[in-house]
């Protein structure tokens, strides 16, 4: 059996029959589902030491894609004017539960050493997320039924496609050519995007253009942390020893010095690129509705960012690796880790 079927099974197998209290309708049901995702989270997070995919990171995707539907309920009937136009409530709960819980269930490939990046298969997290989110889902229609036998589900056959496209569109690929991520999804010639997955998704990689670089920043190292736990140790003895490379092995300390490196000039081709890739991942929205987004969301999405990210990054090649740690903040971190 594949890694992913294993996982999909043990996922369709967990309980949940106990924990799941019975809604009285869709809002309640929808706090219901938060909830649930939320505890899954707080235990992946310490099961799995995550830095980055915990509940901060929901909370903050939960808030940019409200912005996103705020900036854009006014121009609703315009957005869907070749279409039928869905609920814009419904829709509103469903962006939430799809934003709290979108990095609900993390696998990592088993690593080959303690010494190796952890890395994930591309899609298997998102699809471990879907199961288990939808098992929710059909848990609490199921209870509902049985409480309420002449009511229709609260969840329809529909919701469940939006929900799966939106965690979906959330798969990422890497672009050597840019040395960005990109959402495959949003770049499907063809393929009318879901409002929902296309919320989901401007909101999952939305730190810089929303928040700026100081979040944009502070993601990256975060993220870095959660795939490189092997480099923990060494940053909490740098910091408790002031640096005090007699008590440390020097090559640990140079390797880790090159990894910061490559990870400072790699933050600035990673910001290029998502400020190269805003009009393609907005194609296919009203012009109206483009423009709104750029002006009032994704508001540092621009060349000043640009440079000021270039002005501040350490990128010289004699950079130390004390300045390069103050930079990235990780003494901060060290005192914090898992």
């Amino acid at each position: 059996m594949t890694q992913v079927n294993q996982s999909s099974r043990t996922l369709e197998t967990i309980g949940t029959e106990n924990s799941i209290q019975v809604p009285n309708s869709f809002a309640e049901a929808v706090l219901e589902i938060k909830s649930l995702a939320v505890k899954e989270i707080h235990k992946q997070t310490k099961k799995q030491k995550l830095y980055y995919h915990n509940y901060a990171h929901a909370s903050a995707v939960q808030e940019r894609a409200t912005k996103i539907y705020q900036e854009i309920l006014p121009f609703w009937d315009l957005i869907f004017q070749n279409t039928s136009s869905p609920d814009p409530i419904r829709t509103k709960h469903i962006i939430d539960i799809c934003a709290i819980s979108h990095d609900m269930v993390q696998i990592f490939v088993p690593a080959s050493s303690f010494q190796a990046s952890r890395k994930r298969e591309t899609g298997v997290s998102e699809n471990a997320t879907i199961i288990k989110l939808i098992n929710y889902i059909q848990e609490i229609n199921n209870k509902y039924s049985r409480k309420y036998p002449n009511r229709t589900p609260l969840f329809t056959n529909s919701d469940l496609q939006v929900i799966r496209k939106a965690i979906n569109a959330t798969v990422c690929m890497f672009d050597v050519s840019d040395s960005s991520a990109y959402q495959p999804e949003l770049y499907n010639p063809g393929n009318e995007v879901d409002i929902v997955a296309r919320v989901i998704a401007l909101s999952d990689l939305g730190g810089l253009g929303i928040e700026g670089i100081k979040q944009y920043f502070a993601e990256g190292i975060l993220l870095f942390l959660e795939d490189n736990p092997d480099a923990i140790p060494l940053i909490q003895n740098l910091s408790a020893n002031n640096y005090n490379y007699h008590s440390l092995l020097k090559e640990s300390s140079e390797n880790l010095r090159q990894i910061l490196l490559r990870r400072a000039k790699f933050q600035i081709d990673f910001a290029k690129g998502r400020v190269a890739r805003l009009d393609k991942e907005l194609q296919g929205l009203p012009p109206e509705v483009i423009s709104v987004l750029k002006s009032n969301v994704f508001i540092y999405l621009n060349e000043q960012t640009i440079e000021e990210i270039e002005s501040i990054t350490p990128t010289d090649v004699a950079t130390r690796l004390e300045e390069l740690m103050k930079f990235f903040d990780l003494e901060k971190y060290a005192a914090t880790l898992l």
